[in-house]
């Protein structure tokens, strides 16, 4: 078996309240050097093979169920090793 994984991000353009709380929290944890943040997610697919055929099929998920394309970017990796 084969691990992918897909991240999924806020586009540039959208804004971030979750990235701005933490980044706002950092100063006060004594956290001082993080000049922005953004809060996206993370899916760890198991595949049986990483071939172009399965990459295609897990690029169409995550633009169709694990992302919503109107407010995010997604990018699909397989996972080092695999």
């Amino acid at each position: 078996m084969a691990r992918v994984i897909v991240d999924v991000m806020p586009k540039p353009e959208i804004l971030d309240p979750q990235g701005k709380a933490v980044h706002g929290a950092l100063p006060r944890l004594g956290f001082t050097s993080v000049t922005d943040v953004r809060q996206g997610k993370r899916f760890e697919l198991e595949v049986p093979n990483t071939d172009a055929a399965t990459l295609d099929e897990v690029r169409e998920i995550a633009g169709t169920l694990l992302s919503n394309p109107v407010i995010e970017d997604f990018e699909v990796r397989v996972e080092a090793g695999a």
